[in-house]
């Protein structure tokens, strides 16, 4: 048989994923694009600072060279690095994403080994790796609880275009459900002045919230609600509802619960806005089927199509009345409550 030299290689690239991802992750660990950035930049004077051997420094940087982590010149001992944009998103700095290579390449790392389990079974990989669901794991390990959140808002990009894109300007009550550190709620207050929020999340999530909201936008414009979204009382009555990538993290009989409560909070002129990716069979978009699959590892989640989307809207008295486009393959999209009671008992919703 020919040997296929181009699939062959794809094959390599493919198997060969998560030795790139625990050598960027031991780099963050090692603190070097710091270090490179700080001026040490050879291996000898990283060898020195890390207290790793220089070999082994070396061949570690011989790699990350290659994969665009870092820029060098010259060779062996000789080699000099530098920064690069990738490396200076890694460094130990706010609006980096340090903590996101920590996340993946640790507790999510771990977890991706159970992948084939999540698949067969339905049973999140988190779970069978840590054995308890990612939200108890996060309420019992606060170091964990406050990286998970720190990485979640390196959403900034997608944040930063919801106020314009979806015309909250003119807003005065919004509820962020399962809103985190707070962040969106934050980029939306900033937008809308006059406006009020309250924050709805579990208790472990309310000390960064409550920091990160007090420096933004100040906690006199802002309720903190340590409570579960899922079991706990909406907030009545007011003009936006916020659900930031919370429906991909539930199966679709706990959204639709929940969106009944919301509904039955609403007032006519009340909105939702729901912001996630939405999943299509388009093979030029790898990113949002590797997070569909990295949400049923991790909490058993998953993103939806359109049509599902619809689906579980008009299961719960939720009409869409715009979606537009938002960076990084997600869409925003704003719900009106219908005319009508939805479909369900009064115990349902």
């Amino acid at each position: 048989m020919t040997c296929d030299t181009t699939a062959t290689r794809a094959v390599l690239d493919l198997v060969t994923g998560a030795w790139r991802t625990q050598a960027v992750h031991t780099a963050v660990r090692l603190r070097l694009p710091d270090l490179i950035a700080d001026g040490h930049r050879d291996s000898a004077a990283l060898a020195v600072v890390t207290g790793v051997a220089e070999d082994r420094v070396r061949r570690l940087l011989r790699l990350l060279v290659a994969l665009g982590v870092f820029d060098a010149e010259g060779e062996g001992a000789d080699r000099v690095h530098r920064p690069t944009r990738v490396s200076e998103l890694l460094r130990d700095r706010p609006g980096s994403l340090r903590d996101m290579c920590l996340l993946y390449g640790e507790e999510f790392y771990q977890a991706w080994g159970q992948a084939e389990p999540a698949v067969t079974t339905g049973t999140s990989g988190f779970e069978q790796t840590y054995g308890r669901p990612l939200d108890e794991h996060l309420a019992a390990h606060p170091e964990v609880a406050d990286r998970f959140q720190r990485v979640m808002r390196s959403g900034r990009l997608v944040f930063d275009s919801v106020p314009t894109a979806l015309h909250l300007t003119g807003v005065r009550t919004v509820v962020d459900l399962g809103g985190g550190s707070g962040q969106l709620l934050a980029t939306v207050l900033a937008a809308a002045p006059d406006a009020r929020g309250v924050l709805v999340d579990l208790p472990h999530t309310m000390p960064l919230a409550r920091a990160y909201l007090a420096e933004r936008v100040g906690l006199d414009r802002v309720d903190l609600l340590g409570q579960d979204m899922l079991t706990g009382p909406v907030p009545p009555g007011a003009d936006v509802y916020l659900l930031s990538r919370v429906l991909a993290g539930h199966d679709t009989e706990a959204c639709v619960r929940l969106l009944r409560r919301v509904r039955a909070v609403m007032t006519p002129r009340s909105r939702v806005v729901v912001l996630d990716r939405v999943a299509t069979d388009d093979p030029a978009d790898v990113l949002t089927p590797l997070w569909d699959l990295h949400l049923l590892v991790v909490n058993g989640g998953r993103e939806r199509t359109d049509a599902d989307c619809r689906a579980l809207f008009d299961r719960s008295g939720l009409a869409v009345e715009r979606v537009v486009e938002l960076p990084l393959g997600h869409k925003g999209q704003l719900l009106t409550p219908v005319g009508k009671e939805p479909a369900g008992s009064a115990a349902e919703r």
